[in-house]
């Protein structure tokens, strides 16, 4: 195979993957139509939300007579349901959700009525939102880069294995040093800045980015192990290649950093209770 096609090749792949991961990860918004009273209703609910600001709910409703009410709490505790009337503007229902501790995460649907109708919105699940803090644009825009880039290059080795004359020893260097820079270096960075912790893979939790992260590490790393002591090395960039890009198929943020309400409350009270004596 010719080099471009080789790399054209894997671009191609690489991109798909990285279009699939994100389309079917739980960061990406929910939205979609419902009718009622002959009206077409359309909402594109947030999953995630970052920075200090609140978290705007919108749902289009053209009739005036469509009132809404947002339904929220914290995530995964025994928290009544706090009620929301949603204002109008125009052709939109809005409200927002409170703003929360970095990987703190919110429950939440809306509810329309009109003419003794209710419509539950998003009709089956409710919706949960993870808030995190702010990342520096040039730190994310890097980080996204380096982590495209080892998927690339993780792609492009694999891909000498059906070459006659395979040329593996700088491609996997540049592939562990690309991964190094995006999960081990900017990564932790980003983490930092958006839940407040550097890592929570193994050995110190299971988040599943981390970890997924830190096994492609593994296997290129066992990959350039074996360059020079197998017969047949580009069998092993095959390997290191087709994990990667399985772990790295798996939707980004599942498993991901999560906040302890139950931990929190109980800490509140504990400093409340100081302060008091």
């Amino acid at each position: 195979m010719k080099n471009f096609f080789v790399w054209f090749l894997a671009f191609i792949i690489t991109a798909s993957s990285a279009v699939y991961q994100r389309l079917t990860g739980p960061t990406y918004p929910i939205s979609g139509e419902q009718t009622v009273l002959n009206q077409k209703i359309e909402y594109k609910f947030l999953t995630s939300m970052g920075g200090d600001d609140d978290a705007d709910v919108r749902v289009t409703v053209p009739d005036n007579n469509i009132e809404g009410k947002l339904f929220w709490k914290r995530y995964k505790t025994s928290d009544d349901w706090t009620i929301q009337n949603m204002e109008r503007d125009g052709d939109t229902l809005f409200t927002a959700l409170p703003n929360q501790p970095p990987a703190g995460k919110l429950r939440y649907y809306v509810e329309l009525t009109s003419a003794g109708q209710n419509l539950k919105l998003p009709p089956g699940d409710d919706v949960v939102i993870r808030f995190k803090g702010e990342v520096p644009t040039l730190i994310l825009i890097l980080h996204v880069i380096a982590m495209f880039g080892s998927m690339l290059l993780s792609t492009r080795t694999g891909l000498e294995f059906f070459r006659k004359e395979p040329k593996l020893k700088n491609l996997t260097l540049w592939t562990i040093g690309f991964l190094l820079a995006g999960g081990f270096i900017l990564g932790p960075i980003v983490q930092k800045y958006a839940f407040d912790a550097y890592w929570t893979g193994f050995p110190f939790g299971y988040d599943l980015t981390d970890n997924k992260t830190l096994i492609a590490l593994v296997g290129w790393l066992i990959a350039y192990f074996m360059y020079k002591r197998s017969e047949k090395p580009k069998n092993w960039a095959l390997f290191a290649s087709i994990l990667l890009l399985l772990i790295f198929m798996i939707p980004h943020s599942v498993m991901g950093s999560e906040l302890d309400y139950e931990k929190l409350d109980k800490e509140k009270s504990k400093t409340e209770i100081q302060l008091e004596e």
